[in-house]
């Protein structure tokens, strides 16, 4: 079972990788960056604000939509009590029984099982 703990940026950024800002993200995905920032409040999406800005893991982009599964996925770690900077941490790193991160799963389209754990961690 993936463990929770101290989470510092730069173990984020390590993790994480490549970022985008708001307006980065907005480009692909043919909407504003207030767009971004309403699903970041709604919890269905993350962002974490790095050098000043608010930035959103590019990992999350697929094409011209969010990675599919991703709003509903966040709904479940949240719910479970995770923070965003946990959520992040789950999310990209490496879990050898999927295997690879559950954000590489989930853009592979093998979302089912991550979901399935986000949800049992809910409960």
């Amino acid at each position: 079972m993936w463990q929770i703990g101290h989470v510092t940026q730069s173990d984020i950024d390590t993790l994480v990788g490549e970022w985008l800002t708001l307006k980065e993200a907005a480009e692909p995905l043919g909407v504003s960056p207030n767009r971004i920032k309403t699903l970041i409040r709604e919890k269905r999406m993350m962002g974490v604000v790095r050098g000043g800005e608010l930035s959103i893991p590019a990992a999350f982009v697929d094409g011209h939509d969010l990675v599919k599964g991703l709003p509903g996925t966040i709904v479940l770690l949240s719910d479970a009590g995770f923070s965003t900077e946990e959520a992040l941490r789950w999310l990209f790193t490496p879990d050898e029984t999927l295997p690879g991160t559950p954000i590489q799963a989930m853009r592979e389209n093998r979302g089912t099982e991550v979901r399935r754990r986000a949800q049992s961690m809910a409960f």
